[in-house]
C-alpha cells in the first residue's frame, strides 16, 4: 500500500491565518519601541540637566557668599541665581543661554561654546530652557529647566512622544 503522507491545503491555509493573526496582535508592542527609546533620551537629557545644576550649586556654595550670581566653572563663567534673592536656590543656573544653555554649565573643552544636546532643539522662553526633541514627538515631548522652581527645577514631559 502507498500511503502519502502531508498537509492538506486547508490546514496550510489555516496555519498561515493563525500566524498572521499572531503578527497583528505582537506588531504594535514593537511599533512602541520608538516612543519608548525617545522617553529615554528625554529622561538622560534631564539626568544631565540635573548634574549640571548640581555641580553649579556645589561650586556656589564653595564660593562660600550669597550674593554672586555667577561662578565659574571649567574657565566659563556661569550665570546663577544667588541666594540673597532666591531662598534655597541660590547658586542654580539660570534657564537662559549663559546659564544652563549653551556656554554655560555644560563645558566645550577650552571653555568654547557647547552645543545643544545632539537630536535636540533647544529654546530659551522667559527664562526656561526647553528641550525637545529634533526628530519625532509633539510639542509637548519635552524637558524643560527653570531655575527659579521651588523644587525639582528639571520636569520631563512624554505625552505626545
Amino acid at each position: 500500500m502507498n500511503k502519502q503522507a502531508g498537509f492538506t491545503l486547508i490546514e496550510l491555509v489555516v496555519v498561515i491565518v493563525i500566524l498572521g493573526l499572531l503578527a497583528a496582535a505582537a506588531l504594535p508592542k514593537f511599533i512602541n519601541v520608538t516612543t519608548d527609546a525617545r522617553i529615554a533620551s528625554l529622561n538622560g537629557v534631564a539626568g544631565g540637566l540635573r548634574t549640571a545644576a548640581s555641580l553649579a550649586r556645589a561650586e556656589y556654595v564653595v564660593t562660600g557668599t550669597n550674593t554672586a550670581t555667577t561662578v565659574t566653572m571649567d574657565a566659563s563663567t556661569v550665570n546663577v541665581l544667588d541666594e540673597a534673592t532666591n531662598a534655597g536656590r541660590g547658586g542654580r543656573p539660570t534657564g537662559a543661554n549663559g546659564g544652563i544653555g549653551d556656554d554655560g554649565t555644560l563645558v566645550a573643552p577650552a571653555g568654547g561654546a557647547m552645543p545643544d544636546p545632539d537630536g535636540y532643539n533647544v529654546t530659551y522662553p522667559g527664562g526656561i530652557a526647553t528641550y525637545r526633541p529634533a526628530s519625532g514627538g509633539s510639542a509637548t515631548c519635552q524637558v524643560e529647566y527653570t531655575a527659579a522652581a521651588l523644587s525639582d527645577p528639571v520636569v520631563v514631559t512624554s505625552t505626545g512622544c
